[in-house]
């Protein structure tokens, strides 16, 4: 049986406007992100990194300046989604920017579980995680939450629709 020949890898430039192209849906694009204060560290593969910055805004239990769950569950779902853009890519490495978008148009949310571990206490947080499945039509994304001590906060198992 003959298989298809691989297409041809996306070229440096179009990774590179992928890459940008995503930092910029993920930091402005999503107004809610942005009200975050959402930063991409890093999207290598392997290492993929979000970063926000404790604001008085953030703050949900004010008597000790705790940062609030629905910040946290925040930072993790869009680190999920991300990550699963980025698994996406990966599996099609031939696709341009555009056809990259238009593959992942659709994609959402459909469960998130987040377990808080500690209080959200810190100057900055990260998360991290990696993808766990992504089929056809569902992706699943193990997430964690640091704080800048490299204390474990929070993580999370998000469940997307990817199709």
């Amino acid at each position: 049986m003959n298989t298809p020949p691989a297409a041809a890898p996306r070229s440096a430039e179009d990774q590179a406007r992928f890459e940008r192209g995503v930092i910029e849906s993920f930091e402005r694009r999503i107004p809610f992100n942005a009200v975050l204060g959402i930063k991409v560290l890093s999207l290598k593969t392997g290492d993929v990194r979000l970063r926000f910055d404790m604001k008085p805004e953030l703050v949900g239990a004010y008597n000790v300046g705790r940062l609030h769950g629905g910040a946290i569950c925040t930072a993790l779902d869009a680190f999920s989604g991300m990550a699963l853009l980025l698994g996406i890519a990966e599996r099609h490495p031939g696709d341009t920017p555009l056809q990259l978008l238009q593959r992942t148009a659709r994609m959402g949310t459909i469960d998130l579980r987040v377990d808080f571990l500690r209080q959200g206490l810190g100057e900055y947080f990260v998360a991290t995680g990696e993808v766990l499945r992504l089929g056809g039509r569902v992706g699943s994304v193990h997430s964690r939450l640091h704080n800048d001590q490299g204390e474990l906060i929070a993580t999370a198992t998000a469940s997307f629709i990817v199709s």
